[in-house]
């Protein structure tokens, strides 16, 4: 548990890099969301582990109340400055586990790609104690690997990982494409915790980076930020040779996928 507290706050120290090279998501995926709940002037939403805002923007177009949790400073002041025409904003420094919520009072609470880091016994419960009787929750995330396109290219990266990767105290397997058996799986947490009308939705979409780029990615990736540097160095070294030397660019395929819950 401490490890993954370390990796968690790991992002604050990157803040600016990871505001820039961190995807944001679907116009597709928020319709969904919008589908199932109404969020307007009078709806109270709170966003978990803001980041540097890449979900936030289009759930504040709606005029809604929106408190953003952050436990990183750096992290916060950015947002702070980013969404500061928005009268309606409001950001807490804080961990999510450690704020005292109101029970009973907001209509949405979601997660982009941050509720892994937070205890799903604990993330659920609270979330669930927090939503009107009719709220949602919504819970997405990003699952990026390197396009079967370029399988010899994939190949040379995860030889890579096992060379540099693995001996820094890390453990590595090829990331292989997330399927709708997962978010189902993902989905019917929430039964758990009392939630009903659960449902899933899959995204798709490819992203080009150069070698550059693709590096500067990975430096917010947290368990690569920690990494003693002397190994990262050469290791992202080894991975941008790799890529200058099939064509200069790497093609990511994203999957996103967003599970729905309501509270009765």
């Amino acid at each position: 548990m401490a490890e993954l507290e370390n990796l968690a706050s790991t992002f604050n120290t990157v803040a600016t890099k990871y505001d820039q090279f961190r995807p944001d998501y679907p116009d597709e995926l928020y319709q969904t969301i919008f589908d199932d709940i109404e969020i307007n002037s009078l709806s109270q939403v709170v966003e978990i582990g803001i980041g540097s805002g890449q979900a936030t923007l289009p759930i504040l177009k709606k005029g809604c109340s929106l408190i953003a949790v952050e436990r990183g400073e750096e992290l916060s002041k950015l947002c702070l400055e980013k969404f500061a025409t928005y009268p309606n904003f409001k950001i807490i420094t804080k961990k999510f586990e450690d704020i005292a919520f109101p029970r009973n009072q907001y209509d949405l609470v979601y997660a982009a790609t941050s509720f892994h880091w937070i205890e799903e016994s604990i993330g659920y419960s609270k979330v669930y104690a927090m939503l009107k009787s009719g709220g949602v929750f919504a819970r997405f995330a990003n699952h990026p690997r390197i396009d079967e396109s370029q399988l010899e290219l994939m190949a040379e990266i995860d030889q890579l990982y096992a060379t540099y990767y693995v001996p820094a105290g890390k453990v590595y397997q090829p990331i292989k494409a997330y399927d709708e058996k997962q978010a189902i799986q993902k989905a019917n947490i929430a039964k758990k915790y009392g939630f009903v009308d659960i449902k899933h939705a899959l995204f798709d979409r490819k992203r080009t980076f150069l070698s550059s780029e693709y590096i500067a990615l990975l430096e917010t990736y947290s368990d690569h930020i920690a990494i003693e540097p002397n190994i990262r160095n050469l290791f992202f070294s080894k991975i941008k040779e790799a890529i200058d030397r099939h064509g200069g660019s790497l093609i990511i395929r994203d999957t996103i996928d967003l599970q729905l819950a309501r509270k009765p």
